[in-house]
């Protein structure tokens, strides 16, 4: 492991070095489960964000295997695609569920329906749920076009007055879950989602970020050493008192 800083980074976040993404899991898993424990240890309960995707398949791995007492933690999700079910292969419901809550078993798994009939009222009701405890942590992935959850350049906002929104997905943003094998040509990906927005995010008191692959390392460049600015969502790190960044050689 090795540090690595930036001068132009504003706020400082804790940057950390690792040879491939399996050990940059791992480590991101072992600062994941210190900061859960220490809320357990001094609130009785935690209350955490988890992301998806394929950046997160090898943190969430080792996460799930942390002797921790899941039975007094509160989870919640990211984001979800608008008008499909939470059995879809491509559904981060499915994902959370089959590759974290059925193993970890939390207190509570609280899920963004994305088929429920009105999506903005699903909004309203999830940021009810997130905006009523702290929220001990979040997982924050950043994607190739520089997103956090699904806050696409055309439509972060540092300064949102909603909790959680719905978007329209960009077409880079698109691109991504085809190359990734989520779904099998653009047209099947769905074109909005719901998301927790960039103040939604700002409110966990820690961020842990996994950000593997060559593939995003230009997204890496911009938010640590471009402007901080929404046309770079992933540059809201910056801002963050309290985030940890986990790289590998290649998104480095």
């Amino acid at each position: 492991m090795s540090a690595i800083s930036s001068a132009s980074v504003q706020s400082e976040p804790s940057l950390f070095l690792y040879p491939d993404r399996d050990t940059l899991g791992r480590a991101a898993a072992r600062q994941s489960a210190e900061i859960i424990s220490r809320a357990l240890q001094t609130r009785g309960s935690a209350r955490i964000l988890v992301a998806t995707g394929n950046s997160q398949l090898s943190l969430i791995e080792h996460l799930a295997a942390a002797k921790l007492d899941w039975g007094r933690v509160d989870a919640f999700h990211l984001d979800e695609y608008v008008g499909i079910s939470g059995d879809h292969p491509a559904s981060f419901r499915h994902w959370i569920r089959t590759r974290f809550e059925e193993k970890v078993h939390p207190r509570s798994m609280h899920y963004l329906m994305g088929d429920a009939p009105d999506p903005d009222a699903e909004a309203r009701r999830y940021a009810s749920l997130l905006l009523a405890g702290p929220i001990d942590l979040a997982f924050v992935g950043i994607g190739e076009n520089g997103h956090i959850a699904f806050n696409d350049p055309h439509v972060a906002d540092f300064n949102d007055p909603l909790t959680v929104k719905r978007v329209v997905l960009d077409e880079a943003c698109r691109a991504q879950q085809v190359h990734e094998g989520h779904f099998p040509d653009d047209a099947s990906v769905p074109r909005e989602a719901l998301s927790v927005t960039c103040t939604g995010l700002m409110r966990a008191y820690h961020w842990v970020c996994s950000v593997p692959e060559a593939r995003k390392a230009n997204a890496v460049r911009a938010s640590l050493e471009g402007p901080l600015t929404p046309a770079c969502p992933g540059s809201l790190v910056r801002r963050h008192p309290c985030a940890f960044i986990y790289l590998d050689h290649e998104s480095a």
